[in-house]
């Protein structure tokens, strides 16, 4: 139990259904939607699609989704929402443009945005409610307004030269010439037009007619190879879930092209390696997940991609004797400096909300751009902030994960779900880029290893790695920093926090919902 003399928050308990946001709109929104008889999945979309609104930085229309459902006495269902590259798209391409990166504000960083296709299929095969009863909330507040929260007016404020190079983007971004401030009110009457258009003629409202060819123009008047084909060819599709045991609980998590494997990776090497310390705040825990996070990420590197495109061992990746050798190389004493070749086989910026309603079924959803504002490319008329996601290919013919015609990236986006005893547990995630999985292996190790409550396990301090450091959150004790350094780590502070998360867990004894939001971010739980 938490020290109620300090600052901080509990976790929230109810019986009939948990929701878990980052902005509290949403949280509301997913509630609303509960109330009126709506399930879990009507609840994550409409949650969602306030936060499109509402933390435009992090997550918007023009991106991709996730989700894993799981409903009472089933394994879970996962959606892969991931958008495509254009069919032009080709490494010869970008090699005879003497083109050898691909750079956030350009229109090849753009792939086809995946969302909305994904929350229309989701609806369709497991909603009870339309596209017009889930996007009403984020209609009023994109065309009547909404308050800027203090993370949000945070984030913005921070981006204004990248909002000016584009005109869609100060149009739409900067209004006045500037960030809006927190407490100002702000409308979005281009965007709220076009999510009308998505509620009253569904997904083909995006995907088709004037919606797409604006997207379209917009890419191609900066050079994009798009075309209204590429877009109306989007589809999301089901995949089957991967998962590991770890300390009793099984954490089930996408397959690539999702970087969900770097988590269960991480776990199973933390498993090899037996206790990480008794303190959670030790030198020792922090080192020893830093070493194995940096193994995990390397394999993620070199092996994740599109499976419909590329081979992808995750049998391998999972394997026995790869776990083993990436586990011997963990030196608990100090960093290494080279971790070697990672094992080869033989032969061969983000939202995340969770719900669980009245009938058990638990939804784990996560949207996003990826940077800040994604591209930073906005189209004029129709509002529509575009994701960055062709960043994560690579440019290199050799490579799994190099670019290619309707392929999907390596995908950051990482939506979580652990059971036990063939029961949902725990539905959660942790937002931030490349530092999701790493995030997922926090929660799991603060809960599993050290007893921590849902609240306390999102509250606890973050390290991770980025830019050649190995970057801690101020909230870190000085011991651990100075710690890290002896241990030969390159340790920096770091000024932003490491994303954030929710959790919704389910008491496996009474059925009672525990949530847990991130106190990182401005959002909450809320049930009822």
């Amino acid at each position: 139990m938490r020290n109620f003399a300090l600052p901080g928050r509990s976790p929230v308990y109810a019986t009939r259904a948990m929701v878990a946001t980052s902005h509290p709109l949403a949280s509301v929104a997913a509630i609303e939607q509960l109330k009126l008889g709506g399930n879990a999945v009507d609840a994550a979309i409409a949650a969602t699609a306030v936060m499109c609104v509402v933390e435009h930085a992090m997550t918007g229309i023009g991106g991709d989704c996730f989700a894993l459902i799981a409903k009472p006495g089933t394994n879970p269902v996962a959606l892969n929402a991931s958008g495509r590259a254009p069919m032009a798209a080709t490494p010869e391409w970008y090699a005879k443009q003497g083109i050898k990166k691909i750079v956030t504000q350009s229109p090849h960083a753009v792939t086809v945005p995946g969302a909305i296709d994904g929350w229309a299929t989701l609806l369709r095969d497991y909603g009870t409610r339309s596209l017009g009863d889930v996007l009403a909330r984020a209609i009023e507040y994109a065309e009547g307004g909404y308050v800027v929260t203090p993370r949000v007016g945070h984030d913005w404020a921070k981006l204004t030269e990248k909002l000016s190079a584009h005109p869609g983007a100060r149009q739409h971004l900067l209004p006045g010439g500037r960030p809006p401030k927190v407490g100002e009110i702000v409308r979005f009457p281009e965007l709220g037009k076009t999510l009308r258009a998505i509620a009253e003629k569904g997904r083909d409202a995006f995907y088709t007619g004037e919606i797409a060819a604006d997207m379209v123009a917009e890419l191609k008047e900066l050079g994009g190879l798009h075309t209204l084909e590429d877009f109306a060819a989007q589809k999301a599709t089901y995949v089957e879930p991967i998962s590991v045991k770890y300390r009793g609980a099984d954490l089930y998590e996408m397959p690539p092209n999702n970087q969900g494997i770097v988590a269960l990776i991480m776990l199973r090497i933390l498993d090899r390696l037996g206790t990480l310390g008794a303190d959670p705040l030790s030198v020792e825990r922090y080192h020893v997940m830093s070493e194995a996070s940096r193994l995990a990420y390397a394999m993620r590197d070199a092996f994740v991609a599109d499976p419909v495109m590329a081979n992808v061992p995750v049998e391998h990746m999972l394997s026995d004797a790869t776990i083993n050798d990436l586990a011997s190389r963990i030196d608990r004493q100090k960093r290494r400096e080279d971790l070697g070749p990672v094992p080869q086989p033989t032969g061969t910026d983000t939202i995340y909300m969770t719900v669980v309603d009245s009938s058990g079924m638990a939804v784990s959803f996560i949207n996003s751009l990826f940077s800040p504002f994604g591209s930073g490319i906005v189209t004029r008329k129709t509002g529509i902030t575009l994701q960055n996601r062709g960043q994560g290919f690579v440019l290199d013919p050799k490579h799994r994960n190099c670019i290619a015609p309707g392929k999907r990236p390596m995908h950051t986006l990482v939506p979580a779900m652990a059971f036990k005893n063939g029961k949902p547990w725990m539905s959660f995630g942790v937002m931030g880029a490349n530092f999701q999985p790493m995030g997922h292996a926090y929660v799991m190790t603060n809960v599993l290893d050290y007893g921590m409550d849902a609240q306390t396990a999102l509250d606890h301090p973050r390290a991770f790695f980025e830019d050649g450091h190995l970057q801690l959150e101020t909230s870190m004790p000085k011991a651990v920093f100075e710690g890290l350094a002896a241990a030969g780590h390159p340790v920096t502070w770091r000024d932003d926090p490491w994303g954030g998360g929710q959790v919704v867990q389910i008491d496996p004894a009474t059925g009672v919902l525990i949530g847990a939001s991130d106190p990182r971010k401005d959002g909450m739980a809320v049930g009822y």
